[in-house]
């Protein structure tokens, strides 16, 4: 077998290396560059402009961590908008719920789409289920038009750079925060507080959140392939509060299969290492 690695680097000091059999698939798209690797540890993985999305083998952590959390304080939850989310993975976990009524996604690029169903079916299976609407166009525009619509928004994006950059701006969050109902909810993909540049990314993400909503907190999880593996997920809402509105008793009713997603993983969730409290207070 050749000796073959694809590495990224974190910082320009710390790089990721994962030994890989080939790649699959390369294109440039109208808005990015799209590859699928098939490696040795991890699986198929996903990578835009260079950069890892997911992998076959940890992908799940993401996904039910940027889903499953809104759904526990509000279990009510009947409409649903996800921005960015191309391979389909926030779409497969919305689509265990049989109380949503209507779940749209707004991706940018469908060359993302169309390669995820192709070589990672098991995470684009999300796009299959009839209450799936999928739009291609940019996500702020299409949110700026919405007003007390969604119950529930998740921005499920690439880093701020790029394609993605507009989906961290104040401007985007004032428009989520009108198409949300009273009890809405938005989660947000709120990068990495470990390296420096991740976390002053994530501060920014946070500051301008805050700005908007009344009430806004992030959470974390822990996933191997992204930068340093602590990643953080922002959670906003109008009033309700992620910990103290929890409903555990009726999501827990609910028998829904997760393999890293529980209630009480949800609690401690949001008790973050005083390190992030700090950049949270300073941002």
């Amino acid at each position: 077998m050749d000796d073959l690695w694809y590495s990224e680097y974190h910082t320009p000091n710390v790089r990721l290396s994962i030994r890989i059999r080939e790649q699959l698939h390369h294109e440039q798209s109208t808005y990015q560059s799209i590859s699928i690797y098939d490696s040795l540890e991890f699986g198929r993985f996903l990578t835009l402009d260079g950069v890892m999305m997911l992998t076959e083998r940890d992908e799940f952590i993401y996904h039910e961590m940027i889903t499953h959390p809104a759904f526990a304080v509000n279990p009510d939850i009947r409409r649903v908008l996800v921005i960015g989310a191309g391979d389909g993975g926030v779409a497969r976990e919305l689509v265990k719920y049989p109380g949503i009524e209507q779940i749209e996604v707004v991706e940018i690029d469908p060359r993302v789409v169309e390669v995820c169903r192709e070589y990672l079916p098991q995470t684009a299976c999300g796009f299959d289920d009839p209450r799936v609407v999928l739009h291609y166009e940019d996500g702020l525009k299409f949110v700026r038009r919405k007003e007390n619509l969604y119950d529930l928004i998740i921005v499920d994006s690439t880093d701020p750079f790029g394609p993605g950059e507009v989906l961290f701006t104040r401007e985007f969050y004032g428009s989520c925060f009108s198409a949300l109902t009273e009890k809405g909810i938005l989660i947000n993909q709120h990068e990495s507080p470990f390296y420096h540049a991740d976390a002053n990314e994530m501060q920014q993400a946070h500051r301008r959140i805050a700005q908007v909503f009344p009430a806004a907190t992030v959470y974390q999880a822990h996933i191997p392939t992204y930068p340093s593996g602590h990643w953080l997920f922002g959670f906003a809402s109008k009033g309700l509060h992620p910990v103290q509105d929890l409903q555990a008793e009726r999501w827990n009713a609910l028998q829904l299969s997760t393999r890293y997603y529980n209630t009480d993983v949800h609690t401690g969730a949001f008790g973050l290492p005083n390190y992030v409290k700090e950049l949270l207070t300073r941002g």
